[in-house]
C-alpha cells in the first residue's frame, strides 16, 4: 500500500471569523452548531438537494414528485373562513392550472401576485379541490424583462443553524469551499486505496457534495451511495476506528492484577450445576480466563441471547478473582434484574464459602454501613448491585474484576465509575461487559473495536423454541380464551401493552384499561399488574408473586424486558408490538420458553400497518435467532437503537451509516492496521479531523 500523501493543510483549521459577515453574533451561533472552523462548514453536508435546473410543464407534474414550474397567475383568491388563506393560480404553455396555496403570507405577498405576473415556484404537487396544489412553495415573481435563468447545478439544502437563515448559510458554505485547497493538500488516504475503489479524491468529492452538477444521480445522492457520499463514508468510519484503537492501546498502558488461581472452585461450581455449560458457554469462558491471567487489563463484551447462560459464566469468572485473593462487583441496571443475579450467585457460590453481599439504592441504615464495611474490609468477596455501587461511599479493598451487566443501559461516565473504585498506582480492574441484545459483526466491527467480543451463540438443552404469531387487534376475544385455557391447565401468561394510561394521541390499548377488563372478562384468575411508575417495592414483589405461582395473568408495560424467571410462563401478548422495535420485541419474547413446555408468543397489532412495521413484524415470525434480528433492526433502524449510549457520538456520524456502508468496514480495519503501524501521525489527523478534541473516553 503507498504511503499517505501529506497531512491536513493548515487551511482548514481556520476560524470561521475570517469569512466576510461572520462576526461575534453569528460565530457564537455557528459555534453552537459545533460549526467552529473552515473544516467543519466542508463537512457539514447538505441533507437532500432540490433541481431548479429545469421547468416542468404543468401538465407533466406528478403527485408526491418536487418539481419546479413557471406560470402566469390567472386568479388570486383570499379567504378567511377558518383561518387566513391565499390562493394563487398559475398557468404554462400546456394550458394546465396549478394553485399555490399559502396559510401564511404577509399583504405585500398579495401584492406581487397580481394577475399576468410570470412566477417560478419549487415544491411538491398534491392533490387539491381544483386539480394539483403546492402549499407553502419556494417561489419567485420574475419581472416583465427579467430571463430568469436556469441554475447549472442542483441546489444544496443544509441542516439548520438556529438563527441563521438558509440563503446566509448557504453562502457560508460557498465563502468555505472557494478556500479549499488545491490539489492534494487535503489527501490522507493513500491514493492507490481511492483508485482501486474508483473513489474521487478528498477535493472532489465534497465539491460534488456541496455543488452536484445538473447531471448527478440525484436518487444515489439522496440514497447516500454516491461515490462522493462513499468516499467520505470510508474516512469517517477509518477515523472512528482508529479513534476505538487508540483508546484500547491508552488501556493497554495501564496494569492489572493477574487473576489465574480459583482455589479449585470453578471444578466445585460446575460439578454443582444442575446442567452442563454449552460448548459456547465453555469457549467464551476459556477466551476470559486467558485474559484475566494477563498482567493487562481486560476489557471483553459477552453477548449471548436472553438465556443463553451468561451469569454462569460470569460467577467463574468471579471465582478468579476471588481465588487470587481479591474482590469482583457485579452491577445491573434495574433492582429486578440484580436482584435475580444476586440470587443465582449466592445460590451458586455460598455453598463453595463465597461471601456475596447486595447493595442497592434501597438498602439503607444499618444494612448499608455492614455492607459498606465488608466491601472496604475486603470481606465481601463479590459485591452485587445497581448504580448504588458508584457512589461516592462504596470503597473496595482490592476490587480486581468489574462486571456490567445490559452494558448499553449504563453511560459512559458510569462504567468508568465502577472502573475506577478499583484503580490505584497505574493498576486498573479488569473489565466483563454483558449484553442480551446481540450485537451486529458490522455494529461490533465499528463500535467495539476497543474491546474484545465473545459470543454466546448457543441455547442450553432443553429450552423449547417460541412458537411467534401475528394477529390484528380484531382477535383479542379468541386470546382472552386461549389464557383461560392455557391458566386453567395450570400456566402463566404475561400480556404486555406499551402505555400506561389512556391517550387520545397515541391508539394503543392502556395497560390500565386492559388490566380492568382482563380482570372482569376472567374473574376466576388471578391477574396482576406491573408499570414502571410502581415503587419499586411493589413492582419487585408483584413479579416476585408471579414467579411464585401466585398470579396466573401478568399485565404489563415493557417493563419485564429484563425481569425475573418464569419458567412456568409459557404464553405471552405484545398489544401494539408495531410500536416496538425488533429489538425490544425479541427481549420481551424472550420472557417466555424458558421452560420445558411448548411456548406461544403473539404479536397483537392496531392495523394499517407501516411498511417498516411489517418488516419487523414478518422479522420476528420468520426466525428466533437474536444475531438475525439484530442485523434486521440495525438495517431497519440504525446503530443507536442498539449501542444506546456507549459511544458519546458513535451513532451520530455525519455521513457514514453503518447499515449501508457495511462492506466497508473489513478494508476500514486493513487500513486502520497499516497507519496505526506505519503512519501513526497520518492516523491522528484523521481522528482530528472527524472526531477533533471532543473527549473519548478511553476503555469505557
Amino acid at each position: 500500500m503507498a504511503k499517505p500523501a501529506p497531512a491536513l493543510a493548515a487551511t482548514g483549521d481556520v476560524a470561521l471569523t475570517t469569512l466576510p459577515g461572520v462576526g461575534p453574533a453569528v460565530a457564537e451561533k455557528l459555534a453552537a452548531r459545533g460549526l467552529l472552523t473552515l473544516q467543519d462548514l466542508w463537512l457539514h453536508l447538505p441533507r437532500q438537494y432540490e433541481d431548479r435546473t429545469r421547468i416542468t410543464p404543468i401538465r407533466q407534474l406528478q403527485p408526491g414528485v418536487v418539481a419546479q414550474v413557471e406560470g402566469r397567475v390567472e386568479a388570486v383568491e383570499r379567504g378567511f373562513r377558518y383561518r387566513p388563506v391565499l390562493r394563487v393560480a398559475i398557468g404554462d404553455d400546456s394550458r394546465a392550472t396549478l394553485v399555490l396555496r399559502f396559510f401564511h403570507f404577509r399583504s405585500q405577498q398579495v401584492n406581487q401576485f397580481r394577475v399576468g405576473a410570470r412566477v417560478r415556484a419549487y415544491g411538491t404537487p398534491r392533490p387539491g379541490q381544483l386539480g394539483l396544489e403546492i402549499v407553502h412553495p419556494s417561489y419567485r415573481v420574475l419581472g416583465d424583462g427579467e430571463d430568469g435563468e436556469l441554475g447549472d447545478a442542483l441546489d444544496p439544502v443544509y441542516p439548520a443553524v438556529e438563527g441563521i437563515g438558509p440563503v446566509a448559510l448557504r453562502r457560508l458554505v460557498a465563502q468555505a469551499l472557494d478556500r479549499l485547497p488545491e490539489g492534494d493538500a487535503l489527501e490522507l488516504l493513500p491514493d492507490d486505496l481511492l483508485h482501486l475503489r474508483g473513489l474521487p479524491s478528498l477535493r472532489e468529492a465534497l465539491l460534488t457534495l456541496h455543488r452536484p452538477p445538473r447531471e448527478a444521480d440525484v436518487a444515489a445522492l439522496l440514497a447516500g451511495t454516491h461515490p462522493a457520499q462513499r468516499r467520505l463514508a470510508m474516512e469517517e468510519l477509518l477515523a472512528h476506528h482508529l479513534s476505538l484503537r487508540r483508546q484500547r492501546i491508552a488501556l493497554q498502558a495501564h496494569a492489572a492484577p493477574a487473576l489465574d488461581d480459583d482455589g479449585g472452585r470453578v471444578r466445585a461450581l460446575l460439578d454443582a450445576l444442575p446442567f452442563a455449560l454449552t460448548a459456547a458457554q465453555r469457549r467464551v469462558f476459556d477466551e476470559i480466563r486467558a485474559d484475566l491471567a494477563k498482567a493487562s487489563p481486560m476489557l471483553r463484551l459477552v453477548q449471548g441471547d436472553v438465556g443463553s447462560g451468561k451469569t454462569v459464566v460470569a460467577a467463574m469468572a468471579a471465582l478468579l478473582a476471588i481465588g487470587s485473593g481479591r474482590q469482583a462487583a457485579l452491577m445491573a441496571p434495574t433492582e429486578l434484574l440484580a436482584e435475580q443475579h444476586l440470587a443465582s450467585l449466592r445460590g451458586w457460590l455460598e455453598p463453595l464459602g463465597v461471601r456475596v453481599a447486595w447493595l442497592a439504592g434501597k438498602v439503607a441504615g444499618r444494612a448499608r454501613s455492614a455492607v459498606l464495611a465488608d466491601a472496604a474490609s475486603g470481606a465481601a468477596q463479590l459485591v452485587v448491585g445497581t448504580h448504588a455501587l458508584m457512589q461516592e461511599g462504596v470503597v473496595f479493598r482490592d476490587l480486581a474484576l468489574a462486571i456490567v451487566d445490559e452494558q448499553h443501559r449504563f453511560g459512559v461516565h458510569q462504567r468508568l465509575a465502577l472502573r475506577d473504585k478499583g484503580a490505584a498506582d497505574g493498576i486498573v480492574p479488569h473489565q466483563l461487559v454483558m449484553t442480551a441484545t446481540p450485537i451486529p459483526r458490522t455494529l461490533a466491527m465499528a463500535a467495539y473495536a476497543d474491546l474484545d467480543v465473545s459470543a454466546i451463540d448457543e441455547l442450553p438443552p432443553g429450552r423449547t423454541p417460541v412458537q411467534t404469531v401475528v394477529l390484528g387487534a380484531g382477535r383479542r376475544p379468541e386470546l382472552i380464551e386461549r389464557i383461560r385455557a392455557a391458566c386453567a391447565e395450570g400456566r402463566q401468561a404475561y400480556w404486555v401493552c406499551t402505555i400506561i394510561d389512556e391517550s387520545d394521541e397515541v391508539v394503543a390499548q392502556a395497560a390500565q384499561t386492559t388490566w380492568e377488563q382482563l380482570t372482569a372478562s376472567l374473574p376466576e384468575l388471578r391477574v396482576g399488574f406491573v408499570h414502571g411508575r410502581m415503587k419499586a417495592g411493589d413492582k419487585q414483589a408483584t413479579m416476585l408473586a408471579f414467579k411464585a405461582g401466585e398470579v396466573d395473568l401478568l399485565v404489563a408495560t415493557t417493563v419485564i424486558e429484563v425481569g425475573v424467571d418464569v419458567p412456568n410462563a409459557s404464553l405471552m401478548i405484545i398489544e401494539n408490538a408495531e410500536r416496538l422495535g425488533l429489538s425490544q420485541l425479541h427481549q420481551l419474547r424472550g420472557r417466555v420458553g424458558r421452560g420445558r413446555q411448548a411456548s406461544s408468543c403473539v404479536l397483537l397489532y392496531q392495523p394499517p400497518l407501516s411498511q417498516m412495521a411489517k418488516q419487523r413484524l414478518e422479522t420476528m415470525r420468520s426466525t428466533s435467532d437474536g444475531f438475525v434480528i439484530a442485523e434486521k433492526d440495525l438495517e431497519l433502524r440504525g446503530p443507536g437503537e442498539l449501542l444506546g449510549t456507549r459511544q458519546t457520538g458513535l451513532a451520530d456520524f455525519r455521513i457514514a451509516d453503518l447499515a449501508r456502508d457495511a462492506d466497508l468496514l473489513p478494508e476500514v480495519h486493513d487500513i486502520g492496521d497499516v497507519l496505526m503501524r506505519d503512519a501513526p501521525d497520518i492516523a491522528d489527523r484523521l481522528v482530528d479531523r472527524w472526531i477533533g478534541g471532543a473527549a473519548r473516553y478511553a476503555a469505557a
